[in-house]
């Protein structure tokens, strides 16, 4: 072992350097994604890492540097062709060369930066959730619900303290205090990748509180933030935050950015507007529209009923005069028709009094003749027992005497024997 070439590690890793600097002379184009980024005294230093692509694991990693000298050209070329602020989770196509230092190890120096490959992931991106949005049949639901015909209280979702809520206040404070509507605040971060889930958390809160507050839900859920470079709106750029607003039963509107800017949200949103400034001016003139469409309503229904009043005084005028004739007409009649009833019920009543006095006569004879004592002095008897008269053999207790009435009095008999008649 004493006769092998032995090198201190300085010895080493120079040579390792030199064999780095001939291999890789000619700088490289690399896909990598930036996973962290900082800058000091003009130079930006880069955290660089390759992930597979389903597990998200990362697989590859190394340093890179934009050094201060070349520095100010390739960043201001990269953001000014893309409108993306070089930060952290971009993926990005850079030209490299590899760089290897003895004390301080392997490292690449970036030369430049195809800012349309970052354009094209993002792009790619956007449109895979849109893609996902549409075959799940969620990307129109919330865009098709009907607008909100009245806007009591409206939930607003904004970042803490942004000029954009700033903007959007001054005039729903004003609508606020003239009672029109009312607006409920809650705040959320809306950049860096934290922000879809401190919105859906910010939401779920929000609702949640809404419920025990509230016999209601939100007339208008509003999101809104001011501009900001591409690659912090990109961040909005979220399945599971669109999934989630679009899955919600009350419409969103959002108001996210500048003229120029746009986000998965305003794909799914049920209103879609530029800016925080437009969003509460959407509500200011809803709120108009739907008060003068009350208004136009009173007017005509004012003006209809008027006419149909009109209409009904003229028909009933003429009902009041057909009413009078038919009425006098039938009054006529019904006197003519009276007398004639009249003369009837006369003859009537005479023929019936005439009838009833018979049968009242006739009615007497029978009556005189049913009279006991005249049935009695034609022979027959009356027989009780026990002060009860018997109408038939079977009432009658054989150990018991009975009472004969006859014309003249009344005797008592003990029964022997009680035969009843053939059949």
């Amino acid at each position: 072992m004493t006769d092998d070439l032995q090198l201190s590690l300085k010895e080493y890793l120079a040579t390792v350097q030199e064999v780095v600097k001939l291999t890789f002379d000619t700088p490289v184009w690399v896909k990598a994604e930036i996973r962290n980024l900082s800058i000091k005294a003009g130079h930006y230093y880069l955290e660089l890492a390759e992930k597979e692509a389903d597990s998200d694991q990362v697989i590859a990693s190394c340093r890179a540097t934009i050094w201060k000298f070349s520095a100010q050209k390739i960043v201001t070329q990269f953001e000014r062709e893309s409108g993306i602020e070089l930060s952290r989770d971009l993926k990005v196509l850079i030209k490299v060369k590899a760089n290897f230092d003895p004390q301080y190890g392997f490292s690449l120096n970036i030369v430049e930066i195809d800012s349309s490959y970052t354009l094209g992931d993002i792009a790619r991106r956007y449109q895979q959730i849109i893609d996902r949005l549409s075959a799940e049949g969620l990307i129109q639901r919330n865009r098709n619900l009907p607008s909100p015909f009245d806007l009591n209280r409206i939930l607003v979702i904004a970042p803490e303290n942004a000029a954009g809520l700033g903007d959007f206040r001054k005039d729903a404070d004003a609508l606020h205090r003239a009672q029109v509507c009312e607006f409920i605040y809650h705040t959320a971060t809306f950049q860096g990748n934290s922000a879809p889930q401190s919105i859906m958390q910010s939401l779920a809160q929000a609702l949640k509180q809404w419920a025990k507050t509230y016999d209601t839900a939100p007339d208008l859920i509003v999101i809104i933030r001011g501009g900001g470079a591409v690659n912090d709106l990109a961040y909005l750029n979220d399945y599971d935050l669109a999934a989630l607003l679009c899955k919600r039963s009350v419409p969103i509107w959002v108001g996210i950015g500048h003229e120029k800017d746009h986000t998965i949200l305003d794909e799914i949103a049920h209103r879609s507007f530029d800016t925080p400034s437009k969003v509460i001016a959407g509500i200011r003139n809803h709120i108009v529209e739907l008060t003068q469409d009350v208004l136009n309503y009173l007017q005509r229904i004012q003006r209809l009923s008027q006419q149909q009043i009109q209409a009904y005084q003229n028909q009933n005028d003429q009902f009041l005069k057909l009413i009078q004739s038919l009425a006098n007409s039938q009054i006529m009649d019904a006197l003519q028709r009276l007398q004639q009833i009249k003369a009837n019920t006369s003859s009537l009543a005479q023929q019936h009094t005439q009838l009833i006095n018979q049968q009242l006569d006739a009615l007497m004879r029978e009556t005189l003749l049913q009279n006991p004592r005249h049935v009695l002095s034609k022979g027959y008897a009356i027989v009780r027992q026990q002060e009860h008269v018997v109408g038939s053999i079977n009432q009658i207790q054989p150990s018991d005497p009975v009472q004969v009435e006859l014309q003249d009095g009344i005797f008592s008999a003990q029964l022997i024997q009680v035969l009843p008649h053939d059949s």
